[in-house]
């Protein structure tokens, strides 16, 4: 039990003294002082009751002290209602921040395949490489073509010839129609006058009219001459334009994305994929917008877009089409939203997340996330009413924020609802609420 300091010492001071008091009189000589007198024992004794007495008011009374008070305390604590932490329900901003996930595309994209068929002579680009419209990527070698262009040829002027042939064949049949039409008409005044016979007469009517269906028929046959040398001259056309398909061309300005053929690899018309082009100046990436946030998405709306590889880069776009109609499996509406690349920082097959403000007629309300307890039977709240009585609520819970949740019914603007709600907390129990301001929405 612990002694006052200062009782000790002096207690320790004056048994020191009746020490020397002893010690003084024993030198004296006298025989019957070895051994203490009555009024030495009483002193003695005396002093260990005031010893004992001094340690008892130093040390226990303190101490029951203390632990009268500890004991009220605990009573008081007891009585005290419990504090909890409330937060107020508050209404969600009128726009909504949505930020979605897409892949970065190219805006136009294009496989440059072999028109014709043969080995590659040269190949001009690799990928990476940025080309121009019209420019030559690579030659095609197909001596073949030399070939069917001088047969073209041939066949044209053959045509030709025979048309040729067949005008001169109608001009002679004209020719002989106007004569044999003389003819008849000499003929046809001399039966007229009796001078010859009518069977002369229609002989040469006959030659007349046989040799005006003779030049009906020169005239299909230079036609289809005609005909037949505007076909060798398609041809031709056509095995010019193969050739030409010989040098292989970039179909607009862009990117180099793919190659798949070297030197002396052999190419077939129509199946060889030689490289794949993409423009890269301007980019696009398909989104798919929840059905609660599809009505305010509209064509030319502001969109930010974002990387993972460039944290500090924000990329400014718009929404260029919408597909005006949800996807029934997922209830989602595909929107592309393009973004100006002319940096070069953004890159064909990227993933990103594209961030939309869009206005919202009917704010939920949000609280806390913490505040939120979900149960068997569904998700609940503890409210803390006016009278300071907890009442658990069941709640239907909206979009989840992380640190906080959209709430679209069973509470009210204003309302107390328990933070992190403990063992404490329970139904018509009564808390000590402690306000720590409302949730705000970032």
């Amino acid at each position: 039990m612990p002694v006052d300091q200062n009782t000790e010492d002096q207690l320790r001071a004056e048994i020191e003294d009746l020490k020397r008091k002893l010690a003084t009189q024993h030198r004296g000589g006298h025989a019957k002082r070895n051994r203490p007198s009555p009024a030495v024992l009483w002193s003695l004794a005396i002093v260990a009751a005031l010893i004992l007495a001094g340690a008892f008011f130093a040390g226990y009374l303190p101490q029951s002290n203390r632990q009268t008070a500890l004991a009220k305390e605990a009573r008081e604590d007891a009585v005290a209602l419990p504090p909890v932490n409330v937060s107020l329900v508050d209404q969600a901003s009128s726009k909504s921040q949505l930020v979605l996930p897409g892949n970065i595309q190219a805006v136009t994209e294009a496989p440059v395949l072999a028109r014709a068929s043969g080995y590659i002579r040269k190949r001009y680009v690799d990928i990476g490489d940025r080309v121009k419209e019209g420019q030559v990527l690579a030659e095609i070698d197909a001596v073949e073509f030399d070939q069917s262009i001088a047969q073209g040829k041939a066949s044209v002027e053959q045509a030709k010839s025979a048309l040729e042939q067949a005008n001169a064949n109608l001009q002679q049949g004209k020719t002989n129609t106007e004569m044999a039409r003389y003819t008849y008409e000499r003929w046809n005044a001399l039966v007229q006058k009796g001078a010859v016979s009518r069977q002369d007469a229609d002989t040469y009517k006959s030659t007349y009219e046989a040799s005006t269906q003779n030049v009906d028929s020169l005239e299909k046959a230079v036609n289809a001459a005609r005909s037949n040398v505007g076909v060798a001259e398609a041809n031709l056309a056509r095995t010019r334009d193969l050739q030409a398909y010989l040098m292989v061309k970039a179909p607009f300005a862009g990117v180099i994305t793919q190659r798949n053929i070297d030197v002396g690899a052999l190419a077939t018309d129509g199946t060889t994929l030689l490289f794949r082009v993409a423009q890269t100046d301007r980019l696009r990436t398909y989104v798919n917008v929840p059905q609660m946030d599809a009505v305010g998405v509209r064509v030319g709306q502001v969109a930010d877009l974002k990387v993972p590889d460039l944290p500090s880069k924000t990329f400014k776009g718009a929404v260029t089409r919408t597909a005006n109609a949800l996807d029934p499996a997922t209830r989602t509406l595909l929107v592309e939203v393009q973004v100006s690349n002319e940096s070069g920082l953004l890159l064909p097959g990227m993933y990103s997340e594209v961030s939309f403000t869009t206005p919202r007629a009917e704010p939920p309300l949000i609280i806390r996330a913490d505040a939120l307890v979900v149960r068997g039977a569904g998700s609940f709240v503890a409210v803390v009413g006016n009278d300071d009585v907890v009442h658990f609520r069941k709640v239907d819970v909206g979009r989840d924020y992380g640190d906080l949740l959209e709430v679209l019914g069973g509470l009210k603007k204003g309302e107390r609802v328990v933070i992190s709600p403990g063992d404490v907390v329970r139904e018509d129990s009564k808390v000590k609420p402690i306000l720590v301001g409302k949730p705000k929405q970032g």
